[in-house]
């Protein structure tokens, strides 16, 4: 199946840091505000779960989120996951089905570090999945410009300014 064959039939949408997704759970009970860090301010829910297709056209812009993030690799090619975490560090996650060549199909972004992603066959795409505890919110994602990430991080000069939105 193509990109646009998978985004038609998981029903997916355009997602702010680029590419498609769709959110495919919620748990029912939710977290008081109480139970959380103070950075929070309101109840989240357990936990939720997204798809989220990426086509080598495209890339999802560095973003941050309060919480660990655990992808999943379901189908197409490697995704590549820039990742500069809370102390300036740089990594890269591989994410796809060649484990021979490092790949992983499971992996965690922490909580607090700027990430994105890109396919790294430019004539493909990577279907995946995105579990977030405590739930995803909106009110905790944050999607930086460039200028902003430089004033912290310059030594990642080249992957900042691929990697963000102008």
């Amino acid at each position: 199946m193509t990109a646009q064959d998978w985004v038609q039939k998981l029903d997916m949408k355009p997602h702010p840091e680029g590419g498609f997704y769709k959110e495919t759970y919620r748990s029912v009970g939710s977290i008081p505000v109480e139970g959380l860090p103070a950075t929070y301010g309101s109840e989240r829910s357990y936990a939720t779960g997204i798809y989220f297709l990426l086509d080598g056209e495209n890339f999802s812009a560095l973003h941050r989120l309060k919480q660990d993030e655990m992808w999943h690799f379901y189908a197409g090619s490697r995704l590549l996951v820039h990742l500069i975490d809370s102390t300036g560090n740089y990594n890269q996650i591989q994410l796809g089905p060649d484990v021979d060549a490092g790949e992983v199909f499971q992996a965690v972004v922490p909580g607090g570090s700027y990430f994105g992603s890109e396919v790294q066959d430019k004539s493909s795409f990577a279907l995946v999945g995105c579990t977030v505890s405590p739930g995803f919110d909106f009110r905790d994602f944050e999607m930086p410009s460039a200028e902003e990430l430089l004033a912290q991080y310059p030594e990642h000069e080249s992957v900042i300014r691929r990697m963000t939105r102008h």
